[in-house]
């Protein structure tokens, strides 16, 4: 007798949580329903308010509202040293939380001696790296002074950084101006071709910017990103729309205030350059996080960041608080003669577009960026529905055109990935664990759920 006669009808599957098992029964042809379930993080309990009676649904909708209500302009340039607060004459910015040069990886210390050398402060790489070992040079995270980093996020005194400023709320934020791909310092690549051109930047490219800026005026950021969102970007790992978007607001202001042969450097350089308004989309994202930070009561993620070493998150009610775990390695698409034993782990303050709501979790209005970092158009499109499991909102002005225009997901809820065991998810690129080398692919990665869980802890702790 078989199995159906015995009830009388045929039989669904249903399976739940590992959707390896469904994908084994489609394969005999049976029919099956997967439902994709993951058990809470450990720590979880119901936490609604706090012991002073806020709600904290109320404190997180006011914290989407003023994230998304943020209108990032990028309103000039200048001298790291001038503009950005705090910053020491001797000191140098890195990507992701605090960290010393005894735990510094690879890249990160690659990019530190290439900085140090650029600065004029050691002759040589070894006497740089000598100097950064003896603690008289001052390290500190980019995020502790409004600023943010790709990859190692090196920020010396004489770089010539972008400043955004917040229209709605007036904060401003910071971040250097991108070298492009390959043996760049920012991938901890060293030497004096990566030295020539950060010195290109700071001569030639940064007036020439400066410049045409002034006839410009504001250039509104969170424009060329929405647009770029419905050109197939995701403002991370592809920028090539809001790049080239950019590019046709400065080429009338570059040649009106710039020698033909200046000129010509410059926009070949942004040209060729497709990565460079992620320079613009992580401060101008960063601008419109900053501005949840201190909210009480709320629980959302206000910043993610990786130093290659630790992978650490940041608490909207806890604005202060580091809560850290070891950056994990990303599952890549490598470069010619480099594979995963030559990855360095995750590494960059760039997870602040995830974070804002753009990046991996607006995948599904960049399905391109799969041929990048891996996986399929499918899997981008499925990311972007999984990230609204965690996330308190939507925002208003950037959506994705293969939803029906609905709004990315905005406002990762600790509670929500402890609840539902849903992680965040990251695309990037990948430097080799080695300083001096540089890029060797880009790919995909998770938080790590420890972050979460110290924070939730910490937040049980704090708030009831």
């Amino acid at each position: 007798m078989a199995i159906q006669d015995l009830f009388g009808q045929p039989l669904k599957a249903v399976n739940i949580g590992l959707e390896d098992f469904a994908e084994s029964l489609h394969s005999q042809g049976a029919d099956v329903v997967h439902v994709d379930w993951r058990p809470p993080l450990e720590g979880y309990v119901e936490l609604t308010r706090t012991q002073d009676g806020i709600d904290i649904e109320t404190a997180n909708a006011e914290a989407v509202e003023r994230i998304r209500k943020g209108r990032p302009l990028l309103v000039g340039m200048g001298i790291a040293r001038e503009l950005i607060p705090g910053m020491g004459a001797r000191m140098i910015l890195h990507a992701g939380p605090p960290i010393t040069w005894e735990r510094m990886c690879g890249p990160t210390r690659g990019a530190i001696m290439g900085a140090i050398v650029y600065e004029g402060w050691a002759d040589t790489y070894e006497a740089a790296a000598e100097l950064a070992a003896s603690g008289e040079v001052a390290f500190d995270p980019c995020h502790h002074h409004h600023t943010v980093g790709p990859m190692a996020g090196i920020v010396s005194p004489s770089m010539p950084v972008f400043v955004i400023r917040n229209e709605t709320f007036g904060n401003l934020t910071y971040a250097t101006q991108n070298e492009g791909l390959g043996r760049v310092l920012r991938y901890g690549a060293y030497g004096d071709d990566v030295l020539e051109r950060l010195r290109w930047m700071e001569t030639d490219l940064y007036p020439a910017l400066q410049r045409a800026l002034e006839v410009t005026g504001p250039i509104d950021l969170r424009s060329i990103i929405a647009q770029a969102l419905h050109m197939g970007d995701e403002v991370h790992n592809r920028n090539r729309a809001a790049t080239s978007l950019l590019f046709r607001q400065l080429v009338p202001a570059v040649i009106q205030t710039s020698s033909t042969e200046a000129a010509e450097k410059v926009l070949r350089f942004i040209d060729s350059n497709d990565h460079f308004f992620l320079n613009l989309s992580m401060p101008a994202v960063k601008s419109m996080l900053e501005v949840a930070e201190g909210i009480a009561g709320s629980t959302l993620v206000t910043v993610m960041a990786r130093n290659g070493t630790d992978f650490g998150i940041r608490v909207a009610a806890l604005p202060d608080r580091w809560f850290t775990a070891p950056a994990p390695i990303v599952q890549g698409l490598w470069l010619p003669g480099y594979s995963e034993e030559d990855a360095n782990p995750d590494i960059g303050d760039s997870s602040i577009t995830e974070t804002g709501g753009v990046g991996g979790f607006a995948m599904a209005s960049a399905p391109a960026i799969v041929r990048f970092v891996g996986g399929t158009a499918a899997l981008a499109l499925s990311v972007t529905q999984e990230m609204y499991e965690i996330t308190a909102g939507e925002h208003e002005f950037f959506t994705a055109p293969v939803l029906n225009f609905r709004g990315t997901p905005l406002g990762i809820d600790v509670r929500k990935v402890m609840a539902t065991g849903i992680l965040p998810f990251i695309n990037t690129g990948i430097a080799h664990k080695k300083p001096g080398i540089g890029m060797v692919g880009a790919g995909l990665v998770r938080a790590p759920r420890k972050c979460f869980e110290d924070a939730f802890a910490a937040l049980l702790e704090n708030l009831i």
